[in-house]
């Protein structure tokens, strides 16, 4: 029985609503995702363990895994860091700041990796020093790891910023009235108030750099069993016409998602029934 949130009756336009909304959903997405499953599965499971466990397929995820576990890391440092300055303190190029952290949502990937190119490559000012030094960071994985840095970035900042303007200072500044340094009052007072929301950003920023493709492939070179990630080893395999393949490969980072998708659904809630409970802390 669908019944109007307003007028507690059956709504028609509720009816037409949701079946409007499924067939959409159905049409952009679980079509298209059962044409993925169904063609890398083609040739059956062997066909598919043997697509993912060649040496370029596992090259590829293990690069996969050491961007997403460097990038990660760092991020969370820098959205907590971040998001820290912005809420605790006023300070001069404060919006500026909270502007800058917005840049990757609105840059191109591929402009990104261009940016690092510049930056980085073989005709950037400090292109002498790393060939003197023989650092290699365009066409290698430091590049690759810069590259989902910059793209997955604001994921923890942001996630976090707006909780942490929510619950204002009140709480530390009262533990700094009864002696507790800055170290005391951030692993005591405001991680445990933010640990679901800053869990909740990590599970995005893990879910995009994971799946990331535009910046890393300019910046990747496209080097099999060297430079590729698995979005990059899947359209090398697509291009070669080797569909099988490139959709076995497909159905492993889909899976990879779907384990980021149950993560996210689960920090999400805890981080809902924190809000709903702002003076428990250990939900």
């Amino acid at each position: 029985m669908i019944r109007s949130n307003y007028t507690g009756k059956f709504s028609w336009l509720a009816l037409v609503l949701i079946v409007l909304v499924w067939i959409i959903f159905a049409l952009i997405f679980l079509m298209p995702l059962w044409a993925v499953v169904s063609q890398g599965l083609a040739n059956g499971l062997s066909g598919f363990w043997d697509a993912i466990r060649t040496p370029d397929a596992i090259s590829a995820f293990k690069l996969t895994l050491i961007a997403t576990g460097i990038s990660v890391p760092l991020n969370i440092i820098f959205g907590v860091t971040a998001a820290w300055c912005v809420t605790k303190y006023e300070f001069w190029g404060k919006s500026v700041l909270i502007t800058l952290i917005d840049i990757p949502f609105s840059i191109s990937p591929v402009v990104a990796g261009l940016i690092y190119i510049l930056f980085y490559g073989a005709q950037s000012y400090f292109a002498d020093f790393f060939n003197q030094h023989d650092i290699q960071i365009v066409y290698a994985v430091p590049g690759i790891v810069l590259a989902t840095i910059f793209v997955t970035f604001p994921f923890v900042a942001r996630s976090l910023i707006p909780l942490m303007q929510e619950q204002g200072t009140q709480e530390e500044e009262a533990a700094r009235l009864l002696g507790a340094n800055g170290l005391q009052i951030f692993w005591y007072i405001t991680l445990p108030n933010i640990k679901w929301a800053m869990l909740y950003g990590v599970v995005l920023c893990t879910a995009r750099a994971m799946g990331e493709f535009g910046a890393v492939s300019v910046l990747a070179g496209n080097v099999s069993g060297g430079t590729n990630t698995l979005p990059l080893h899947i359209e090398i395999l697509y291009n070669e016409y080797n569909i099988v393949a490139a959709f076995s490969v497909a159905i492993l980072l889909l899976i990879m998602a779907l384990v980021v998708l149950l993560l996210r659904q689960w920090s999400e809630s805890r981080l809902n029934r924190s809000r709903q409970r702002p003076g428990d802390t250990s939900a």
